[in-house]
């Protein structure tokens, strides 16, 4: 006989403060985590925080407003959302010399 145990974490609820973002396993732990972990829901309104869906059959949560994911295993692994860099626009260099000659730089 063979018998398939899932032993991925699935997320059955989930609770976010000011503070924390609290993920309630359907095996019964808890897993809290930082609200700063997240880039995007420390910058997400109340609103924003709390329109969540839970994907995947538990596997993780998604805000469609903020386009942030979060993972069970990724809360339990304890590594935090990098914020991404945003470039500087390079400005041409015709328009770079124009600024140059014209400021008193």
């Amino acid at each position: 006989m063979n018998t398939v145990v899932s032993i991925e974490p699935r997320i059955k609820d989930i609770k976010i403060t000011e503070d924390t973002i609290t993920a309630y396993l359907e095996d019964g732990r808890i897993i809290s985590v930082p609200l700063a972990w997240s880039w995007r829901l420390s910058e997400a309104t109340k609103k924003q925080r709390q329109n969540y869906e839970i994907i995947g059959d538990g596997i993780g949560v998604h805000w469609r407003d903020i386009d942030e994911d979060l993972s069970a295993e990724g809360m339990l692994s304890g590594v935090p959302a990098k914020k991404l860099k945003t470039r500087r626009k390079k400005l041409p260099k015709k328009l770079l010399f124009k600024f140059l000659s014209s400021s008193k730089y």
